[in-house]
């Protein structure tokens, strides 16, 4: 095991890694949300224009299974860390890329194409990210601890948020709708060049876990981890990802599809919506960090089911909420869901890795992350806005929701409990 220092350092890398990612990741979708159909799908409207903006914040998700299944291999074959360095540059580059792309005026259908090649890469590298850190945090923590460990790469993506949310709000403020909507959105991807770097720096500085070198040092390294995975775990790949589903769902409803919601439909100024989504986001930190650190004495399992069955209910009462058009209670329908997302993410950091076997732990904890994002993640944005736009209202909106909590109860009950066994 490696000293405290060395602990630290680890634990920082997996949170400002992640947060990083996250970060890149979330501003694509706040920007689908409220400028790229008018740049980029100008021809369509407005319903179908947001509905081929949400279509291209989905073809990272259909790509991350891909890019999980890639930095799985290698990362069960040669290290976590060399992934974790890969998948950070491939993501980032493709976010700067993003942000200097030009739009439709300018070179017409090339533009969207573009765009979405873009969108591939970045949810390819992200396919590597999230097991990597995850992986980084369990594998290192001493007995007992890994719920408390990895909980620094799940508040990454808190951390991330707050800082994409914190920039189109400053920006919101400060810029007119036309400065916003011609170059100002492009800002945040361009920043993430800095950040970037920042990641580098602090990841080519940590050691590989000391799980991975025991299992190189025994010979346990499999020639084709995927293969094995895939049969000798496949039905926990499959349950894993279900039991997912359920918080990618309340986060991109809460954020990505409420803000166009709120400021579209609802007339909430956008900087307001912005606001109310940060103080979720706030909520989000709070639940992750409880719910990981509970689990080391509970058990993830119990804590995770708790948290599902709770989300069942909220779904339902989301919209109602946001139907107010009053500040306080969109704030509450925002700060519910996000913060329930947060209770059942918290554990997933220490609970997918425990999942899998050390010899294919990256591609199945990744594998299960990633396809569980296909169905949360991508569907609902687009679920929601045909649903809304088709006159079917806001309820089958929440009712889509919790349908995917009821998936997720589903997975979790047929799953085991993991926060005993050893690494």
């Amino acid at each position: 095991m490696t000293d405290a220092p060395s602990r630290t350092r680890i634990a920082v890398a997996s949170l400002v890694g992640t947060a990083i990612e996250f970060y890149d990741f979330y501003i694509y979708g706040t920007a689908a949300a409220l400028v790229l159909n008018a740049a980029f799908f100008p021809e369509l409207d407005k319903t179908a224009g947001n509905l081929a903006a949400f279509s291209t914040f989905a073809v990272a998700f259909l790509s991350r299974p891909l890019g999980s299944a890639v930095f799985g291999h290698w990362g069960d074959r040669i290290g976590r860390k060399s992934m974790l360095v890969v998948s950070l540059l491939l993501m980032g580059l493709s976010t700067v890329a993003i942000g200097l792309l030009p739009g439709y005026a300018a070179i017409g259908v090339a533009a969207p194409v573009l765009l979405v090649l873009l969108r591939f890469t970045q949810g390819f590298g992200l396919g590597g990210e999230w097991g990597g850190a995850a992986l980084l945090a369990t594998e290192h923590a001493p007995p007992g601890r890994r719920g408390l460990y990895a909980m620094f790469p799940q508040l990454g993506p808190a951390v991330g948020f707050i800082a994409a949310n914190g920039l189109f709000l400053i920006l919101g403020a400060t810029l007119t709708d036309a400065e916003f909507g011609s170059w100002g959105w492009r800002l945040p991807f361009v920043a993430s060049l800095l950040l970037v770097l920042v990641g580098l720096y602090v990841r080519v500085r940590i050691a590989e876990t000391p799980v991975f070198r025991q299992a190189m040092d025994q010979r346990r390294i499999a020639r084709v981890p995927f293969a094995g995975l895939i049969r000798h775990q496949w039905r926990r790949v499959l349950l894993g990802a279900g039991a997912m589903t359920v918080t990618y769902t309340l986060f991109y409803t809460a954020t990505t599809f409420c803000l166009a919601y709120g400021t579209a439909t609802l007339g909430i100024p956008k900087t307001t919506m912005l606001a109310l989504t940060m103080i979720g986001v706030v909520f989000m930190g709070a639940g992750i960090a409880v719910s990981a650190l509970v689990s080391d004495r509970l058990g993830r399992r119990r804590i995770l089911m708790a948290g599902v069955a709770v989300a069942i209910g909220w779904g339902l009462v989301m919209f109602p909420l946001m139907e107010t058009r009053s500040v306080v209670l969109v704030g509450v329908s925002l700060a519910g869901a996000l913060g329930l997302m947060g209770l059942i993410f918290g554990p997933m950091g220490a609970y997918l890795p425990e999942l899998f076997h050390t010899e294919y732990r990256y591609s199945g904890a990744s594998l299960a992350y990633s396809l569980g994002g296909v169905l949360g993640g991508a569907v609902p944005p687009l679920v929601a806005t045909a649903l809304q736009g088709g006159g079917f209202g806001t309820m089958a909106v929440g009712g889509y929701v919790s349908a995917m909590a009821v998936l997720s109860l589903l997975c979790l009950a047929a799953l085991p409990e993991t926060a005993g066994d050893p690494m």
